[in-house]
């Protein structure tokens, strides 16, 4: 009976050893750490990386994600965004803007206690729900004020959210809360306000392409003019070359005759005639004349 009552107790001991056990085990999971919190001492500044630990009944572990987390405020049931989460923002002309926000964050991990004592042991989800949530909202209004509607939906988006998200990681920085990234995936207005917009769009863009027509007419005309200008200078040049062809020319005709001038004489014309002469002298009524000088044709020859 006795070693049955024992082996009874040896059981109960093992089975709350293997109870306690699992009671003071902590698993951190990758990308977090976890925040020791003595209920004797408050917190020890004692973090504990990724993995299972060992840790006293008396002690509590409260996680803070180090590594990047994507949270949205949509109209749509998205990531942690389940329900419409969208927002109304102001803008510098009196306007109001609907958008819809996603971001990613972490916490600094050397300031993780810092954060839980600041949020009275919150956790990493419950700070975001409580707090980063809330201020995204209220930080980013004060932004959007500064911009009239026009810039938002024109050529200054991009500057918008560049100057949000600049603004936003100055923000959380100070409370051991680093913003990754920011962005707009959508921005909306009233249909009024819309319209209006897009009468001003349309403006500039046929503002644009009056600009753009001018300047092309600009440009056809400067070039008409090169093309003019090129014309006239080929024919200027051809005129001058075809001036410069007709004197030299001339020049060779005028040089080839008197070299034919200097070398003709009496002789060679009497003899030119002669060459010609059929033999028959001509008639003429009155007189006969002979046209050629034989004697002096014989003498040449």
């Amino acid at each position: 009976m006795k070693g049955v009552v024992g082996s009874i107790v040896t059981g109960v001991v093992i089975v709350l050893v293997i109870i306690c056990g699992f009671a003071c085990t902590e698993r951190v999971p990758a990308g977090y750490v976890g925040v020791v919190y003595n209920m004797s001492g408050g917190v020890t500044g004692e973090t504990l990386n990724q993995g299972w630990h060992i840790v006293a009944p008396t002690k509590n572990v409260t996680l803070y994600s180090i590594g990047i987390e994507q949270s949205y405020l949509t109209s749509d049931s998205k990531g942690d965004s389940k329900e419409d989460e969208s927002f109304s923002t102001p803008t510098a002309d009196g306007k109001s803007l609907t958008v819809d926000l996603e971001f990613s964050y972490k916490y600094d991990i050397n300031r993780v206690t810092d954060v839980f004592t600041q949020f009275k042991g919150a956790s990493g989800k419950e700070v975001k729900d409580i707090f980063i949530k809330p201020k995204m909202i209220a930080w980013t209004q004060e932004v959007t004020a500064k911009y009239p509607v026009t810039d938002v939906f024109g050529d200054k988006r991009q500057e918008l959210n560049e100057a949000l998200d600049t603004y936003l990681k100055e923000k959380f920085d100070k409370y051991g809360i680093v913003i990754d990234t920011v962005n707009f995936t959508n921005i909306s207005t009233d249909p009024e306000t819309q319209e209006a917009i897009q009468k001003k769009v349309n403006a500039q863009q046929e503002l644009e392409l009056a600009k753009i027509q001018k300047q092309t007419a600009k440009v056809d005309a400067e070039k008409e003019k090169e093309v003019a200008q090129i014309n006239a200078e080929k024919a200027k040049i051809e005129a001058q070359g075809k001036a410069d062809a007709e004197l030299i020319k001339a020049n060779a005709e005028a040089e080839a005759n008197k070299k034919i001038a200097e070398s003709l004489t009496d002789k060679l014309i009497e003899k030119a005639k002669y060459d010609k002469w059929n033999g028959e002298l001509p008639y003429i009524e009155g007189a006969s004349t002979p046209i050629v000088n034989i004697k002096e044709t014989e003498k040449t020859e």
